[in-house]
């Protein structure tokens, strides 16, 4: 079904393969100069508050950058902040909309608190408070479901941290991933059959089950994301996890029930820790009579682009499994719905 073109377009109605198609163009998106920013060094501690695919490209820094920046970063998905947070805080409120209801209570607190706080939003009333309020910002590209524009989220974040002297080199590497990315994202475009698509193969697997994703470090925001694409994308259950953490509780939880349906996807990287390699191996074997894991052993010569690549193979895949289950990839309309209700 995959390989019929009418089949795709009956049910990606707002062309969210194309989007996925376009996610390296996100990579190499500059974002113009922001006034004051420099006024937002000095920082001993960063927090960054959001939810959804708002607080995702903070995720994606940890993994990426997490151990080469000189000062501790927190990631907020609530109403309040950690009390640490003060005018030695850089706040980064992040809200795609800019309009998200605990995203703006936090925003109250960083203010209360006198910390350096620097918004990133599409539009909406973050934006018109950074612009009231001269707080600097940055304007990501509007037009996009929140989960499809992470990446320029994660750009302008990278760039926020280079510029603020936290990394070095950060942009140039994100740059020479993407065009990288764009020519590895081909074997997965819709033209390209099942027999030789990973991505259409993935789905075909997956279709009918609830699925976890597994990883090591190096690939859990690739492992999150995947998850979140699945929800999101597909409207189907995931789940995810992590090594070493996975093997001290849920590893044993795998005994019952035995007839559970699930699908295991595991996230693999050659620059995985060697007892992490060692422990999806020995987990495999002792977990055989559970499942027999789908294995995605990443791509390229860096961490960034073993990131990059996995997470684009899983948004492929996860739009694939959408077409299969035969619901549009792009609305979300049970979270508009909660939204409705909540308020």
């Amino acid at each position: 079904m995959l390989d019929e073109a009418d089949f795709i377009t009956r049910y990606d109605k707002e062309d969210a393969l194309g989007v996925m198609g376009r996610l390296p163009e996100q990579l190499a998106h500059t974002f113009p100069e922001v006034r004051d920013l420099d006024s937002l060094k000095g920082a001993a501690n960063i927090v960054l508050a959001g939810m959804g695919g708002s607080a995702q490209p903070g995720e994606f820094i940890k993994t990426w950058l997490g151990h080469k920046l000189p000062v501790p970063f927190v990631i907020v998905r609530d109403y309040i902040l950690p009390e640490f947070v003060g005018p030695s805080t850089l706040a980064i409120i992040s809200s795609y909309s800019g309009n998200t209801e605990e995203t703006l209570s936090a925003l109250k607190e960083a203010e209360k608190r006198g910390a350096k706080i620097v918004i990133m939003a599409s539009g909406g009333e973050l934006l018109d408070i950074a612009k009231e309020k001269d707080f600097p910002f940055m304007q990501l590209p509007s037009a996009y479901q929140p989960r499809m524009a992470v990446l320029y989220a994660v750009k302008a974040l990278a760039s926020l941290v280079e510029h603020l002297g936290l990394v070095d080199g950060a942009i140039v590497e994100m740059e020479a991933a993407g065009k990288w990315l764009q020519a590895e994202m081909q074997a997965w475009a819709a033209k390209v059959p099942t027999a030789d698509n990973q991505a259409k193969q993935i789905a075909q697997e997956l279709v009918g089950h609830p699925i976890v994703v597994y990883a090591g470090p190096v690939m859990a925001f690739a492992a999150m994301k995947w998850k979140i694409a699945f929800n999101e994308n597909a409207k189907n259950i995931a789940f995810y996890n992590y090594f070493p953490e996975l093997n001290h509780n849920e590893f044993i939880g795998w005994g019952h029930p035995e007839k559970h349906g699930l699908k295991v996807v595991e996230l693999r990287s050659s620059f995985d820790h060697p007892r992490v390699r060692e422990r999806f191996d020995v987990t495999n074997r002792l977990l055989s009579s559970r499942f027999a894991p789908i294995q995605v052993e990443a791509k390229g010569v860096i961490p960034l682009e073993h990131l990059v690549w996995t997470i684009g193979l899983g948004e492929f895949a996860a739009t694939y499994l959408a077409i299969l289950n035969q619901i549009d990839p792009t609305p979300v309309d049970l979270v508009e719905q909660f939204k409705a209700e909540l308020h």
